[in-house]
């Protein structure tokens, strides 16, 4: 059994897998603001429910910059220089813990889930906050795996600022006083397309994906904006820069423990 946990802005998934990839039940809890209480919830969750299972491996996905197991930031968080590794050793006995960026993981994850594996794809959660995840040949780029899309410096409405600052769920939110599912008119998701094709109008000249697929919260309802989105980018772009397939994800809010899924039998391959 392999134990996963995604830790997003607002609530933390905790499922576990069998070896042939089965989701068993999911446990849900808001994620605490505060790192301590944070450890000690997660910490009581696996030892509750899987203490008495043979759990080969815990793979936790964290919303910010992962270098060897430390969260050196996670800005929807508030947390700087988590070492999350080390808390949570021995939590479930021998069982490793590894810890990885959930943009990176939901990009595995989805990546691995198409028909035919791109030679590169770029994964983009559209959730609290906006997260990418870059995967060449069905796996974490090495050399862009600390990128943050999100905090990438682009113009909007006359001023320099985050592409999640106005592009997010968040943002969203913010804006429209309305959470994305509750959003039913055409003329603002056309609005909503317009704020995150600015993100995708930086990135796609500088990487060229084969790929784009959009998941998170807002990921989920891609069919009521995918069109305008689509068509912005075909009217922006250089004529010699295509527009990249672009898809919903297959699990819009699962892919991250998916991810934590592939990427724990991964390291149990090499270790």
């Amino acid at each position: 059994m392999i134990v996963t946990v995604d830790t997003g802005g607002t609530k933390t998934l905790v499922a576990s897998f069998s070896k042939d990839g089965r989701l068993g039940d999911v446990i849900r809890f808001e994620t605490p603001k505060d790192q301590t209480e944070y450890v000690r919830l997660l910490r009581q969750t696996l030892v509750d429910n899987y203490a008495d299972k043979p759990v080969e491996a815990i793979a936790v996905a964290l919303p910010g910059i992962i270098r060897n197991g430390v969260a050196i930031w996670c800005n929807n968080l508030g947390w700087k220089n988590f070492h999350a590794q080390d808390v949570l050793a021995g939590v479930l006995g021998d069982a490793p813990v590894w810890i990885e960026n959930d943009a990176n993981l939901a990009g595995l994850a989805e990546t691995r889930s198409l028909s035919v594996i791109p030679e590169s794809s770029l994964y983009v959660t559209v959730s609290t906050g906006i997260g990418t995840g870059f995967v060449t040949n069905g796996k974490i780029d090495p050399g862009l795996r600390y990128s943050e899309g999100g905090h990438m410096l682009v113009e909007y409405k006359g001023k320099v600022q985050e592409w999640e600052k106005f592009g997010s769920g968040r943002a969203i939110v913010q804006k429209y006083h309305k959470f994305a599912r509750d959003i039913h008119s055409q003329r603002t998701w056309r609005q909503i397309a317009e704020r995150i094709s600015r993100g995708f109008l930086a990135i796609i000249p500088m990487t060229q994906p084969d790929v784009i697929i959009i998941g998170g919260s807002v990921g989920t309802y891609f069919e009521r904006y995918g069109n305008d989105l689509k068509d912005i980018l075909q009217k922006h772009l250089p004529e010699h820069i295509p527009v990249p397939k672009i898809v919903q994800a297959k699990h819009p809010e699962q892919a991250v423990i998916y991810g934590c899924y592939y990427y724990a039998v991964d390291q149990l391959a090499i270790n």
